[in-house]
Parts: structure tokens; sequence; C-alpha cells
């Protein structure tokens, strides 16, 4: 499967970047609305020249798009800590030429368990995904750490975190589960690598792999 995506590689930090959407992360401190979480994730129409607010989806062939849904297909209805290292790299090749946005979900300490102060973030999430405009459309959950601790236990911590959330978004807003596929990072793809300790890094990542509506 690695092979259909070799033209789609791309640096580790690429995935991570800050995405250059006037709305499109949730910053330390700052409230998120369903809205800005919408806008992110909807699918925009490619065009020439440079781009200014809202990253443009890339087009894809018709056989690249189906290669694409195939794997991603595959993914469905797996656990997230069954995931191979070469899946999740895949995974974040496709999700670093989707729409995306990293909403900074806090936890308890140690815990999978949502923080009382990140709920509203999450609900807004929830708003978000369960809005018509996103129909149909299969999620990446991604789940990061900060650089605090040892690789095994923060690989662990961002996965159960990512399941939390998944759990969440089909309980609290009838989100199909097949229809969100959660991985774990850990501390391998920090936001801000100069400074591992910063709460940036301990983020949930929700990208739309769907690309079907980004021609309308």
């Amino acid at each position: 499967m690695t092979q259909y995506f070799g033209h789609f590689a791309v640096r580790a930090a690429a995935f991570s970047a800050v995405l250059a959407m006037s709305a499109a992360t949730a910053l330390a401190g700052e409230a998120v609305s369903a809205d800005q979480i919408l806008n992110a994730l909807k699918p925009k129409s490619a065009t020439r020249g440079i781009s200014v607010g809202p990253q443009a989806t890339p087009p894809v062939d018709a056989a690249t798009q189906a290669k694409q849904s195939a794997f991603i297909d595959s993914m469905r209805n797996r656990k997230t800590r069954s995931l191979s290292l070469g899946e999740r790299e895949q995974i974040a090749e496709l999700a670093a030429t989707k729409p995306k946005i990293d909403l900074e979900i806090q936890f308890d300490y140690n815990s999978a368990d949502i923080s009382k102060a990140s709920m509203p973030a999450v609900q807004e999430l929830g708003k978000a995904l369960s809005d018509p405009n996103l129909k149909g459309s299969t999620f990446v959950v991604a789940g990061h750490t900060d650089g605090i601790g040892g690789d095994s236990f923060n690989q662990d911590l961002s996965e159960r975190r990512a399941d939390t959330i998944k759990r969440y978004l089909v309980e609290k807003h009838g989100l199909t589960g097949q229809d969100l596929v959660t991985v774990g990072y850990g501390k391998t793809k920090l936001k801000d690598a100069a400074n591992p300790a910063d709460p940036l890094n301990r983020r949930v990542q929700v990208v739309n792999m769907d690309t079907k509506t980004a021609a309308k």
C-alpha cells in the first residue's frame, strides 16, 4: 500500500505545521466555535495563484482518489492501538493534503479524561462534524502529546485520548463510528518542536479525509 502514496510523501513537519488559515487553529486560551471548525474542515476548491485564507484542497485524479479511499476504508473500525507505524505514517501523509484543524483539548493529568475546561471545545467539534455540509465525510481524529515522558507512555496516552474523543462524538452527537478513524502519534509530531513541553503540543487534530465536495 505504501507505494500508492509515494508522491504524497511530505516532511513530517508539514503535517504538524500551523495551517495558513485565518481562524483554523485554536490557540491557547481562545474559544473555538463550531463555525470556525466547519470552515476549516470544508474542502476548498483549488485555485491558481497564492491562496489567501482557507487552504485549498489539491486536485487529485480519479485513480489516486480511489487508492486513497481504499486505504482509508481499510482503516475503518480498526482499533487505534492496532495500527502499525507504517499505517500511521500513511495516514499522516494523506492528512497533510486535507482540510484539518488543531484543537487544544486538555485532558486530566496523565489521563484520557477530557478536562472540564476543554469540554466546550469538544461540544463545538461535535456540532461541526454533525453539520449537513460535512455529511458523508470520513474524519481522522489524531491524538498528540507533549514531549515530556517516554515514547511508549505517550504513544499509549495519545491513542486513548483519540479514542475518548471518538467515543464522545458517537455517544453525544450521533456520529457513525466507522466514519471516525482514530490514530495516536504520541510525541513524534510536536507542533512546537523547539519547546517540547509547550501545551500547544498536547492537541487533537481532526482531518476531513473526503475530497468529493472540493470541486463544488
